[in-house]
C-alpha cells in the first residue's frame, strides 16, 4: 500500500486575510486560525503569509504505520531526507521546496448528496417543477481534489512523487513532460510539467455537478470580472467539467465535477493509461469540448517575482 488520501494544502500568499475572506465568501468555513473547510472536511485551505505567492504544504494520508516506513525508506534511497514517527512523515520536495506531511488514516468519507432532477430525451425525471438550478442557494465546494505543479526538473520531481511517495501514474505525455498521478480513485490528484521555474500552476475543488460550477463560479466572476480564466469545458484526459478561475492572491483555481474514477489499477495501466499523449499520433489533449488555454491561463504575469524569491531560498 501507499498514501490513499490528499487532505489539504497550505498557501503563503502576501495578504491572507484577503484569501481567507475570500473562501468564506465562496463556500469554505473558516474552521480555525488561517484554516478553512468545509462541513465535513474541516481543513482542505490553510492560508499564512509569505513574501510571494507559493504551495508551502500537502497533507496526505496512508493506509498503516508499514506505509511510513516503506515510504521513508524508498525517500532516503532517492537521497530525501525524512522525519517520521510511528505514524507521521515529514520531508521537503527536493526540487519545488513545500513540505509534504503524511499521516496513518484516511479521506473522511463524503456524504453522498440527492442528484437534481434532470430532464433527457426518452428519460424524464422533473414534472411540474422549475429547474432546480433556479434556487438563490450555492452549493459550496465539497473537497479539495487536485493540484498542478510546474517543475524546472520534470525527472527529479516524477521521481520524489512517484518511486518515492508511492503515487500512481495515471496518463503521461511523451518524454514524461507532463505526468498525471493519483493517490485515491480520481484520476488525478497531482499533475507535474515541464517548466523554466517552479510555480503551482492551480489546485482544484470538487463541486457536485455542472450547475454548482456555473453557481460558484458566477459568484467569483461577480466579485471580480477579471477573475475569469478558462470555462466552462470539459476535458479529455480525466474527463471533468470545469471553470478556472484567479482567486485575489494570483492563484489560479478550478472548480471541477464530474472526473473519471478508477477502482482497478490493472485494467487501467493495461487497457486506458497512455504515455505517448502529444505525440503525433496522439496529439496533446486538452478539452472535449469549451474554452481551451488562453493567454490567461498560460501566463504567470508575476513568473519572474517567483523566480527571485525561489532564488534567495536556493531553489530552481
Amino acid at each position: 500500500m501507499a498514501l490513499n488520501g490528499f487532505l489539504d494544502i497550505e498557501l503563503s500568499v502576501k495578504n491572507p486575510t484577503e484569501l481567507g475572506d475570500f473562501w468564506e465568501r465562496h463556500g469554505l468555513r473558516r474552521t480555525a486560525d488561517g484554516v478553512y473547510g468545509t462541513d465535513q472536511r474541516s481543513a482542505v485551505i490553510t492560508v499564512k503569509e509569505g513574501d510571494h505567492r507559493h504551495l508551502s504544504a500537502m497533507h496526505f494520508s496512508t493506509a498503516s504505520e508499514v506505509d511510513i516506513v516503506e515510504t521513508a525508506r524508498r525517500l532516503d534511497a532517492l537521497g530525501v531526507a525524512s522525519r517520521t514517527t510511528s505514524t507521521t512523515l515529514e520531508c521537503n520536495d527536493p526540487v519545488l521546496g513545500h513540505s509534504i506531511r503524511i499521516e496513518v488514516g484516511a479521506p473522511i468519507p463524503l456524504k453522498a448528496v440527492d442528484p437534481r432532477p434532470a430532464n433527457r430525451p426518452g428519460d424524464r425525471n422533473r414534472f411540474n417543477q422549475r429547474n432546480a438550478s433556479l434556487t438563490p442557494d450555492r452549493r459550496p465546494p465539497r473537497r479539495l481534489g487536485h493540484v498542478v505543479l510546474a517543475s524546472p526538473d520534470i525527472e527529479k520531481s516524477t521521481a520524489f512523487y512517484f518511486d518515492g511517495l508511492g503515487f500512481r501514474i495515471t496518463d503521461q505525455f511523451v518524454g514524461a513532460n507532463a505526468t498525471f498521478g493519483r493517490v485515491e480513485t480520481d484520476h488525478h490528484n497531482l499533475l507535474i510539467h515541464r517548466s523554466r521555474v517552479g510555480y503551482l500552476n492551480h489546485y482544484a475543488l470538487e463541486v457536485d455537478d455542472i450547475d454548482a460550477i456555473g453557481e460558484n463560479g458566477a459568484a467569483v466572476v461577480a466579485d471580480n470580472p477579471d477573475s475569469h480564466i478558462i470555462g466552462v469545458g470539459r476535458h479529455l484526459l480525466g474527463s471533468n467539467l470545469y471553470w478556472y478561475l484567479r482567486d485575489p492572491s494570483g492563484n489560479m483555481f478550478e472548480f471541477f465535477a464530474d472526473m473519471d474514477h478508477i477502482t482497478n489499477d490493472e485494467d487501467w495501466a493495461k487497457n486506458h493509461s497512455r504515455s505517448d499523449w502529444g505525440a503525433p499520433t496522439a496529439p496533446a489533449p486538452v478539452q472535449a469540448w469549451g474554452d481551451g488555454p488562453n493567454e490567461a491561463f498560460l501566463a504567470v504575469p508575476d513568473i519572474e517575482e517567483i523566480a527571485q524569491a525561489r532564488a534567495r531560498r536556493g531553489l530552481p
